[in-house]
């Protein structure tokens, strides 16, 4: 039986219209002739949705009871029985309620193509399991329910249902999407108009990414190596040179030139087993280029150009950035070269050669010698006694024809070069030659040769003694670098693992190289340290140099040349493990300043504002009691002494609010945290500022913890500029609503608003009163709002009410997320 297709319809946000355009699909279909059922469809209640489902033949749902509470799912046995052409299952992401067969319903999905069904379905791409922690810091709302991506990206078809942050949020607005009580909750939070935008932009980019390996694969199938310039691919080829760093970021501003480009670096390692790039300065450009948002590739090949063209024709890469070679003119005479052979086999792809300090200033390097010291001595002394004592034997032998002698000779030249490798062989193969001429050649004792085949055999003896030399010492080179390139490598992965752990390096350096002691200076000043510190490079064994301020002091032995490159990439990975501590230890030593600084911001706030106006109504009311200019009967004296009283009152208030505030910063304030009805503390807020305030609070409100005092000094302020800004006729409105383990209050007005660049200007101080701009502040009391709030565990955010306006929300945590009430802090 052939497994169904599966169509996905993918949305940036519940609303757009996933459901309706899915069921218009199937409508269709269905008008095609072909068997389709509704197994499930979530209409959230909306009309429209509901309405779209038609004559479509509906599977009746599942149900089943979970802690007294009858739920209904998707019967999943019922559709495998029914066994339609085509299944319409909502919601991929759903969590099935406990008992089910499966756990999640794109699980039922996969049952139903592998019984033959074809499925449409819907998804919102903050489910999407990859996204899942992208979405929670866009929105703050972690989403509990995934999909994996690989069912999604596995789907013959996903389509995806567009809509402008602004159309859906007028959708939201006019009741298409929630219910009337959620609407101010919902554009107030998750689909705030920045908040959708991104959502928006991150559907079309994992889109345009499943389309972009949808081409890969074509491409793969039909064996196209052409480039398709689709997107913008910069490739940026790595010797593990110096000039690697310079090459990276000449490739990162060729990228930067365009929108969405990618950049990628790859290193092409020799598959002979020769070791050439130094894996201290690959592990630096590794950085580098994942610094600049690029990925770092290696692959294997004996031809570097091809295994370079090949890479980039693979990932359809546009550009190469290759650096010019370093080499003479006569090896560029021997070879075209790297760069000369990539640009002539790029074809399509555009090459670029970027010009660098190490160009043509490379020093030659001596090969260095692959056998010991003792073996090569060896060598010479089998070459020294061995041949002249053969040549003894043989002559005190039987006699036997030049051929056997030609051949005992050649096997003495392999045993040299075997033990003694290529330089002890090339005089084992020459001394040899002149041995045979002399002892065994006729003429004899002379070195001339009489018969032509004998010179034959005499010229073959010298070049396969020659040939077999160089092949030995080649293999023993290579093997000797191979085991090395071995041992580099899983040092290297032992760094990579070390990092990953959390292990410290330098402790892994001195156990690696059997040290006794690993010192890191910066400036010349210990940054950490494994035994006993160094800090004068002169009386080191080893001093490494990260860069201009940084470098690593080793005692216990010299380093060779092959040890110190591994050591150099242990020293870029402390480096940089050094500085992220030192950037955590920052961040954690900054955050109290920062609370220290929001608290003195907010008593500045109070004191340059909230204590003026209930001393200025005292000393006016006190200055009019002591007038003799002025006569005042019993009925005044009386009205100036309650408004002296009333001031002070206030005033007595406010110091007792900024002395808490006080102690508050200095960790010493005990705020009082209970659980309080907000159907207590609002009308008592409401009290204290007079005027009309619309207030709708659901009977069932949960309880909020905070303490009653500072909630209704916080509530004052806020109503307060909100009776301020709003227009005659059209006061403001406070709301309330449960969301999760949170109750928001709404305090809405419909005043002139404050452009959303300037929502952060509200909470700074003097932001009225003429001190600064009147028009585009609400009001010093805000800031002083926020940190009481903050203080209580909650937060105060500004947020545009629809229709015109500003509409700041409180939400405190609610009672049921602190079932200890009454704890003091």
């Amino acid at each position: 039986m052939a497994r169904g297709e599966l169509r996905i319809y993918l949305g940036a946000a519940p609303g757009v219209g996933k459901t309706y355009t899915m069921l218009e699909e199937a409508h269709r279909r269905a008008e095609r002739g072909t068997d389709v059922v509704v197994a499930l469809v979530e209409t959230h209640g909306r009309k429209h949705t509901a309405a779209m489902i038609g004559d479509l033949e509906v599977i009746p749902r599942r149900r089943s009871a979970y802690r007294g509470v009858e739920l209904t799912e998707m019967d999943l046995d019922a559709v495998l029985a029914r066994a339609p052409d085509v299944a319409v299952v909502d919601e991929l992401a759903h969590t099935n309620v406990p008992g089910s067969r499966h756990g999640k319903r794109w699980q039922d999905i996969e049952a139903l193509l592998d019984a033959g069904i074809s499925v449409l379905t819907t998804v919102n791409v903050q489910h999407l399991e990859s996204l899942n922690d992208v979405v929670a810091q866009i929105t703050g709302v972690e989403q509990r329910e995934t999909v994996p991506n690989a069912v999604v990206r596995a789907a013959e078809q996903v389509e995806l249902v567009d809509m402008t942050p602004e159309a859906l949020r007028r959708r939201m607005a006019h009741g298409n999407v929630y219910q009337p009580e959620k609407i101010d909750a919902a554009l107030g939070n998750y689909f705030r108009a920045g908040n959708l935008t991104a959502l928006r932009e991150l559907a079309l980019l994992w889109l345009a990414d499943k389309v972009d390996d949808q081409l890969d694969q074509y491409r793969a199938d039909h064996r196209i190596d052409a480039t398709w310039e689709t997107r913008e691919r910069v490739v940026v080829a790595l010797t593990g040179g110096p000039e690697g760093g310079t090459l990276i970021r000449r490739a990162a501003r060729i990228a930067a030139r365009t929108k969405g480009a990618d950049l990628l670096a790859v290193h092409v390692a020799r598959n002979d087993g020769l070791a050439g790039a130094d894996p201290a300065e690959l592990a630096k450009q590794r950085v580098l280029v994942e610094s600049l948002g690029g990925t770092y590739h290696q692959v294997v090949g004996s031809d570097v150009p091809q295994a370079l063209l090949d890479f980039a024709r693979g990932v359809n890469a546009t550009q190469i950035v290759l650096g010019v070679s370093s080499r003479g003119r006569f090896a560029q005479l021997l070879s075209a070269g790297v760069g000369v052979t990539v640009t002539a086999m790029s074809g399509t792809i555009d090459v670029h050669l970027v010009t660098h300090e190490r160009a043509r200033t490379r020093p030659l390097r001596s090969v260095p010698p692959v056998l010991s010291r003792t073996r090569r001595i060896t060598g010479l002394v089998l070459v020294l006694a061995g041949l002249p004592l053969l040549t003894a034997l043989l002559l005190a032998g039987p006699p036997i024809d030049l051929t056997n002698d030609i051949l005992i000779f050649l096997a003495a030249v392999i045993g040299v070069a075997l033990v003694g490798g290529l330089w002890p062989a090339l005089l084992a193969a020459v001394a040899g030659s002149l041995l045979l001429n002399w002892f065994f050649t006729p003429p004899l004792r002379r070195f001339t040769i009489a018969e032509r085949d004998n010179l034959l055999a005499l010229a073959i003896f010298v070049v396969v003694a020659l040939a077999v030399s160089w092949v030995v010492d080649t293999a023993a080179r290579k093997t000797r670098q191979a085991a090395r390139a071995s041992a580099e490598a899983q040092t290297l992965a032992t760094i990579a693992g070390g990092v990953i752990r959390g292990e410290r390096l330098l402790e892994r350096l001195r156990e690696t190289f059997g040290l006794d002691s690993v010192t890191f200076l910066e400036g010349g000043q210990v940054v950490a340290c494994v035994g006993d510190p160094c800090t004068d490079p002169r009386t080191a064994d080893a001093d490494v140099k990260v860069d201009d301020e940084h470098r690593l002091l080793l005692r216990g032995h010299p380093l060779d040349a092959s040890d110190r490159r591994i050591v150099e990439a242990f020293a870029a990975q402390a480096a940089l493990a050094i500085k992220q501590e030192r950037l955590s230890a920052e961040a954690a030593a900054a955050r109290p300043l920062a609370e220290a600084d929001r608290m003195r911001t907010a008593l500045l706030a109070a004191v340059s504002h909230d204590l003026r106006t209930p001393l200025a109504s005292a000393k006016a009311a006190v200055a009019g009691l002591l007038s003799d200019d002025i006569h005042l009967d019993e009925r005044d004296r009386r009205e100036l002494l309650e408004t002296a009283a009333v001031s002070l009152d206030r005033l007595d208030r406010l110091v007792a609010n900024l002395l808490d505030m006080s102690r508050l910063q200095a960790g010493a304030l005990g705020i009082t945290a209970i659980d309080v009805g907000l159907e207590e503390v609002v009308p008592r807020a409401l009290d204290d500022l007079g005027g009309t305030v619309g207030t709708r609070l659901p009977a069932d409100l949960p309880a909020v913890h905070a303490d009653p005092g500072l909630l209704e000094r916080v509530l004052v302020n806020v109503v307060g500029n909100a009776l301020r800004h709003s227009p005659p006729g059209r006061p403001p409105l406070i709301t309330g609503s449960a969301l999760g383990d949170v109750v928001e209050l709404r305090v809405i007005d419909h005043g002139p608003g404050i452009p959303e660049d300037r929502w952060d200007d509200v909470f700074l101080p003097f932001q009225r009163l003429g001190d600064r701009d009147n028009h585009t502040g609400v009001g010093l009391g805000l800031a002083l709002s926020r940190g009481l709030t903050e203080a209580m565990g909650g937060t105060l955010t500004p947020s545009a009410t629809p229709g015109g306006g500003l509409t700041m929300i409180l939400a405190m945590p609610a009672r049921s997320t602190h079932p200890g009430a009454g704890d003091a802090r």
